[in-house]
């Protein structure tokens, strides 16, 4: 992240954030930080973290913060396997891995197709980090977090994305992994900084209490501001969440010409 990035970051108001957020989007689960340490001393010291007293998947940790509100750290040792920790840069990323052979003939039907998961998935480089924690975004605990994690339906992650698009347009471009789709929302954010939607795959939803209709953003703290700006604009133009259904046999003309400020004959 750069220095003027950061100094910008000092300056955010969190509750407020999450305020406008709540208010903006109805979320229905609690936004949340991740952040990323380079030693575990630095991750304990975090005012009331809470260390797990078994072993858990990262998708467990994460709902934690965001259905719970704990603030939680965590270390490879805290994690079941290697699949959670390579996400995050906590475990190897080595042959073993990349081989994804526990998955063959379980998730996918040759060895080769296990293989190539394995090689799509974006995920932190080892070697670096020995230590991650998530906390709600309104404690401000984290100081400020590596990326910020909002979980909402369809409806809601467009608005969102709008808000993003209002100013600076740009069109995103997203992948889907399939299983391990923490590679998606988390791993890419931590990867990359970008915003990273994804669809929460079956262990995120088994283990991680994400709901059926959830999808899940992640992208680093400093997007929030522009998103929030852009839905206030949206919103005062009578676009806004939830959006009202117009009815499916109504006359459309009369809603066009508000929404897309032209009449349609």
């Amino acid at each position: 992240m750069s220095q003027s990035v950061e100094a910008a970051v000092s300056t955010y108001d969190w509750n407020a954030i999450v305020d406008d957020l709540s208010r903006l989007l109805r979320l229905k689960t609690t936004p949340i930080g991740m952040k990323l340490f380079t030693t575990v001393a630095e991750m304990e010291a975090i005012p009331k973290i809470r260390r797990p007293s078994s072993i858990h998947t990262t998708d467990q940790i994460v709902a934690q913060a965001a259905r719970l509100g704990f603030t939680v750290g965590i270390t490879q040792k805290d994690l079941v396997g290697a699949q959670c920790g390579a996400v995050i840069g906590l475990h190897p990323q080595d042959a073993d891995w990349r081989s994804g052979r526990q998955m063959a003939g379980v998730w996918y039907a040759t060895p080769q197709d296990a293989a190539a998961h394995q090689e799509a998935m974006d995920v932190v480089p080892h070697g670096k980090y020995a230590a991650m924690a998530v906390s709600p975004l309104a404690s401000g605990r984290l100081n400020p977090p590596d990326i910020c994690l909002i979980y909402g339906t369809p409806g809601q992650m467009i608005i969102f994305i709008n808000g993003l698009q209002w100013s600076g347009y740009r069109k995103f471009n997203w992948g889907v992994v399939g299983e391990s789709a923490c590679a998606d929302s988390w791993g890419r954010a931590l990867k990359t900084g970008e915003p990273s939607l994804s669809i929460p795959c079956f262990a995120e939803r088994r283990y991680g209490g994400v709901l059926d209709d959830e999808l899940l953003m992640a992208l680093s703290p400093h997007f929030l501001p522009k998103a929030i700006e852009g839905m206030k604009r949206l919103a005062a133009n009578g676009l806004r969440y939830p959006i009202p259904q117009y009815g499916i046999q109504a006359d459309a003309r009369a809603g066009l010409a508000v929404s897309y400020g032209t009449k349609r004959e």
